[in-house]
């Protein structure tokens, strides 16, 4: 039995292979990948608080589901993610705090649950990924796009605002101040190529190789550890404000737990010139 999600709403199946159709996400898994596609095609996959639920409601399902070991997220249709729908924002500049209401009640639970899945994330950007787009790209371990994609953050110079679900984190992390002051104040479109040379992305491969190149990383990732990958982005998140000494003590503290765990298998397999089988444990606290 494999659980799945349809409308926020946990759902039974029998099936090894899974597929399920939220009214804003579709979720699918197999061979221990979780592929969760952004639908709202018709507005090139812009953000509503539903939106943001049912994308929770999918991480959930991946966290839960111990056989996932990789989530990829993606876009239905031409984009990735365009961005907060402002069709269904007030407004009303004299409005009350209805907009940071739904951002401590929809968009940071996701994103924060996103940035903390206990198995290894891949953005597949295969089209625009704009304002909270961007940031959500940014939020996974590895993301890939599309040549023809661009990234734009259109917070500042269009909207009066400043960038958010985790953009104004990532930017200066990942291209330095310049850049990312750059980025964020003038909102120019950046090409894949670009952002992959800015280091904001991985790697950008022609449209026709996405599918190949995202299918090629997720395997890779499938047959890791959950434990050690998720271990290796929590200790690079920390590298940020630790000294040497404690990232050395850091990095120990994580060895104490993976080594006994993986580092048998992990030799055993070089020596007889195989490809390791980890077994299937995630981070624990």
């Amino acid at each position: 039995m494999k659980a799945g999600v349809r409308g926020g709403c946990a759902e039974r199946v029998e099936s090894t292979d899974y597929l399920a159709v939220m009214d804003t996400v579709m979720y699918e898994h197999a061979d221990g990948i979780a592929t969760i596609t952004l639908n709202r095609p018709e507005s090139l996959n812009s953000m509503t608080t539903e939106f943001m639920d049912d994308l929770l409601a999918a991480l959930t399902e991946v966290e839960n589901d111990d056989g996932i070991r990789v989530a990829v997220i993606t876009g239905a249709g031409r984009g990735f993610c365009s961005g907060a729908d402002l069709s269904t924002m007030d407004q009303d500049p004299g409005a009350d705090s209805s907009v940071t209401d739904g951002m401590d009640d929809h968009f940071n639970p996701t994103m924060r649950a996103l940035a903390d899945l206990p198995v290894p994330t891949i953005a597949r950007v295969n089209g625009v990924a704009a304002g909270g787009g961007f940031g959500l790209a940014m939020t996974c371990d590895i993301t890939i796009a599309a040549r023809s994609a661009f990234f734009v953050a259109t917070f500042g110079p269009r909207l009066g605002i400043v960038p958010d679900l985790g953009t104004t984190w990532h930017l200066p992390l990942r291209a330095g101040q310049a850049r990312a002051r750059g980025i964020a104040m003038l909102g120019g479109r950046i090409s894949a190529d670009q952002a992959k040379d800015w280091g904001l992305i991985w790697d950008t491969v022609d449209d026709d190789q996405l599918d190949t190149a995202v299918g090629e990383v997720a395997a890779s990732l499938a047959h890791s550890s959950p434990d050690a990958m998720t271990r290796i982005r929590r200790s690079m998140q920390d590298a940020e404000h630790n000294t040497l000494s404690a990232q050395l003590d850091l990095e120990r503290d994580h060895q104490q737990v993976l080594i006994p765990n993986n580092m048998g298998e992990g030799a055993a397999a070089f020596l007889e010139k195989r490809e390791p089988h980890f077994a299937n444990s995630r981070t624990q606290g």
